[in-house]
This record gives C-alpha cells, sequence and structure tokens, in this order.
C-alpha cells in the first residue's frame, strides 16, 4: 500500500470513530426535533397549511401571466407580438406596486360594510399570531395571492386593445385601474363591504376580476376605435389572423393549469379535512367546466360554419373557466359541466355580435370575461341556496356601473390630454417597430 493510501485509510477509521461517538447524540437531537415538529398545536398546523394554499395559489396565479402573453402573442399580428410582452410584463409590475402603495389596504383595511378601505400604505402585520379556530395565515402569502389577483384583471384589457394602443396611456391606465377601480369594487365583496352585507357571493371572482377587467376593456374599445381595414363599408368583417395558433394554445394550457391556483386557493384555507375536500371539489369542477366550453364552442362552430375555429375553441376554454370562477364548489360535476358549456356557447354567438356593433376585440377578451363572467355569477342560485338571482343581479349591475363609468372617463380623459391612439402610419408599420423598438420576429414580420 502506497503512503497515500495508508494515510486515506486512516483518516477514513477517524471519521468512522468520530461518528461512532456521535451518533448517539446525532440521533437524539433528531429524535427530539421530529418530537417538537409533532407536538404543534391544530391551530399551528392549519395556518402552515392555509400559508402553504397561499402561496401555491398565487403563484399559479401569477403564473397565468405568461398564459395571457403567450395567448395574446399568438392572436395579434407578428408585427406587434413584441408589444403585447412588453404591456404584459408592465401591467404586471405596476399592479403589484399600486396594490403595494394603496390597492390592498383600499381593498381591505377597515372596510366593515361601507364602500372602501383606507388609503394607507400596506404592511406586513403578523401580529395578530395563530388564530385558535384554525383560520390564521401569513400576511404576506395573502398579499401576494391578492396581488396577483388584480393583475389578471389587466391583463384583460391588453388584449382587446392591442394592435393600435399606445404603450404608455395604457400603462397610465394600469397604474388606475390596479390601484384605485379595482380595489373599491371588490371592497363592496371580498373587503366585507356592502355586497358582502347584503349577500352577493363570487368565490373567485367571475365579476369582481373578470367583468371588472371586461368592462374596462368595452370601454377603452369604444372609444379607441377598430383596427385599420377591420371592417369594411357596407357591414363586411375582415379577419386579421394571429401569429401563431401554437403560441396561443400554449398560452390557453398555461392559464387553465393557474385556474387551478386561481379557484382553488380561493377556498382560503387547507388546515382541515373539509378544506381538503373543497380544495379538491374545486379542481374538478374547474376543470370539467373548461372542458365542457371546448366541446360546446366547438360543436356550435361546425353547426353555425362548417368547420372548427381553433381561436373559439381556445376561448371557449377560457370562457368556463371565467363561468364556474362565482361559485366552483357548490355545483355537481354535471352543473359545472353546464356552466362551462353554456360559457362557450356565449362565446361563439357575441364574438359576431362585436363585430356588428364594429366593436373590435382583438383576442375576445370581452365574450370571454365580461359575458361568460356575468353568466357564472347569475348562475351562482342554481347551485348554491345562500343567494339568491335579485341578490347576484344587484352585484353584477353595480359593479358594472362603477366599473363602465370610472373606466369611460378615464379612456376619455387620456384620449383628450396624451392621446391613446397610435397613428395610422405606425399601425400599420406595426407597434414592435414604433413603440417597441424591438421586432419579435425581425426575419419575416408582416
Amino acid at each position: 500500500m502506497t503512503k497515500t493510501g495508508r494515510y486515506t485509510r486512516l483518516a477514513g477509521l477517524a471519521g468512522m470513530a468520530m461518528l461512532a461517538m456521535t451518533a448517539p447524540a446525532f440521533a437524539q437531537e433528531i429524535e427530539e426535533v421530529a418530537e417538537e415538529a409533532f407536538t404543534l398545536t391544530a391551530p399551528e398546523t392549519a395556518y402552515i397549511f392555509n400559508t402553504l394554499l397561499f402561496l401555491i395559489g398565487g403563484f399559479l396565479v401569477m403564473w397565468m401571466a405568461a398564459g395571457f402573453a403567450m395567448l395574446e402573442a399568438g392572436l395579434v399580428r407578428s408585427k406587434n407580438v413584441a408589444m403585447q410582452c412588453t404591456k404584459n410584463i408592465g401591467l404586471f409590475s405596476i399592479a403589484g406596486i399600486m396594490y403595494y402603495l394603496v390597492g390592498y389596504n383600499l381593498m381591505y383595511d377597515g372596510v366593515d360594510g361601507g364602500w372602501f378601505g383606507s388609503l394607507s400604505l400596506w404592511g406586513v402585520d403578523d401580529s395578530g399570531g395563530v388564530a385558535e379556530d384554525g383560520t390564521g395565515y401569513a400576511a404576506a402569502s395573502d398579499w401576494f395571492f391578492q396581488m396577483v389577483f388584480v393583475a389578471t384583471a389587466a391583463s384583460i384589457v391588453s388584449g382587446t386593445l392591442a394592435e393600435r394602443i399606445k404603450l404608455w396611456p395604457f400603462l397610465v391606465f394600469t397604474v388606475v385601474l390596479t390601484g384605485v377601480i379595482y380595489p373599491i369594487q371588490g371592497a363592496w365583496q371580498w373587503g366585507g363591504g356592502w355586497l358582502s352585507e347584503m349577500g352577493f357571493s363570487d368565490f373567485a371572482g367571475s365579476t369582481i376580476v373578470h367583468s371588472t377587467g371586461g368592462w374596462a376593456a368595452l370601454m377603452g374599445a369604444i372609444i379607441l376605435g377598430p383596427r385599420i381595414g377591420k371592417y369594411i363599408k357596407g357591414g363586411g368583417v375582415n379577419p386579421l389572423p394571429g401569429s401563431s395558433m401554437p403560441l396561443a394554445t400554449l398560452g390557453t394550457f398555461i392559464l387553465w393549469l393557474g385556474w387551478f391556483g386561481f379557484n382553488g386557493a380561493s377556498q382560503l384555507a387547507l388546515g382541515t379535512i373539509a378544506d381538503a375536500q373543497a380544495v379538491s371539489t374545486i379542481f374538478i369542477n374547474t376543470t370539467i367546466s373548461a372542458a365542457g366550453g371546448v366541446v360546446a364552442a366547438m360543436i356550435l362552430t361546425q353547426l353555425l360554419y362548417k368547420k372548427v375555429d381553433i381561436t373559439m375553441a381556445l376561448n371557449g376554454a377560457l370562457a368556463g373557466l371565467v363561468a364556474i370562477t362565482a361559485e366552483p364548489l357548490t355545483p355537481t360535476l354535471g352543473w359545472a359541466l353546464g356552466i362551462g358549456a353554456v360559457g362557450g356557447v356565449i362565446v361563439v354567438l357575441t364574438v359576431p355580435l362585436l363585430d356588428k356593433l364594429h366593436i373590435d376585440d382583438v383576442v375576445g377578451a370581452i365574450p370571454v370575461h365580461l359575458f361568460a363572467g356575468i353568466w357564472g355569477t347569475m348562475a351562482v342560485p342554481l347551485t348554491n341556496a345562500d343567494t339568491s338571482f335579485a341578490i347576484q343581479a344587484t352585484g353584477v349591475i353595480s359593479i358594472g356601473i362603477f366599473v363602465a363609468v370610472t373606466s369611460l372617463v378615464l379612456w376619455l380623459a387620456l384620449r383628450f390630454t396624451i392621446g391613446i391612439r397610435c397613428s395610422e402610419e405606425e399601425e400599420m408599420m406595426g407597434l414592435d417597430k414604433a413603440e417597441i423598438g424591438v421586432e419579435a420576429y425581425p426575419e419575416f414580420s408582416r
């Protein structure tokens, strides 16, 4: 044996001897840690699982930002793809900042049956500790989960107004939408405001999130006007196909995945067996509703147009997801399937309706998020006896009026001050070149 080999062997023997001497103490330490872990109280265990649900649900909903970006990138023309990607990362970042500066406290701090909370900066406050009833969670996990919801509402507006809106006016609108408009109407229900006391029910936001984004998008589309060449004199519609159906399909599947966080984590608790069962039910109702939306849209487009339209199928999935969001827990699978299927039908019927009105919605966000969102909210009493059609209608109408009026005023203010629409030359060139300076597909932009 070489000298080096002997040294290595001696070192190994020494190490084994030290391990043998310390093993009992090490094992005892592990046993003590394990024993301490298993002595957590039931409220502490619930606190951990509730917090974990918020965090997992939050990053799934954040992943939906990628879904919106890919969906929009696929449904706009090649010359506008980089613009859509820029808008989506910009709006997500603005939403986070505004929700920190003013949005969260405006929505949740001291609403107490009123109209809105306080105008103050949010800060982490875990001073309440662990709730004895098992409903506690880390304050930061709740803020994160709520923040990604407001970003979703802003993403809805982005797709509708694509290919002709300037970047900075859109981002200015996003500041007000995420910092003021969304939190105020959200306070009415989720913040414990007047709609909550009345008995209005919107489990995960068919109206509070999706219809809010839809109303803001509709007002913007009306003020902005259609894209050049979209509508032909005499009533004809000129299709302007998107750049990539694979990207749009990928975006849809990403959104579908993110929706499990959107709806599932809105249970707001995972600390009991009942909560775990509820989250599981929400998951299957969410996915079966999306499936119903897809199949209904495919069948209806085949019957009406003799061909299946991939964009209608994709939006059928999203409409099914939006529709079930208002109440994903109480329906049976059969009811969930039917609610989603009606959402898919709504998309197929209302996309051409908007075209007849010359309202240019590039990605179909208004039918998906506004119309299917209203349907889903109004369908809640079909499976949830704790509310009524009159109360649901009150929530839909009041939130609709508030968001539509404030959005309309803001869009008009932007139009007559800094302007919101790019020039005809810039629109024909494409906003990648005109606004961003970087083309998504420089080899073959059209």
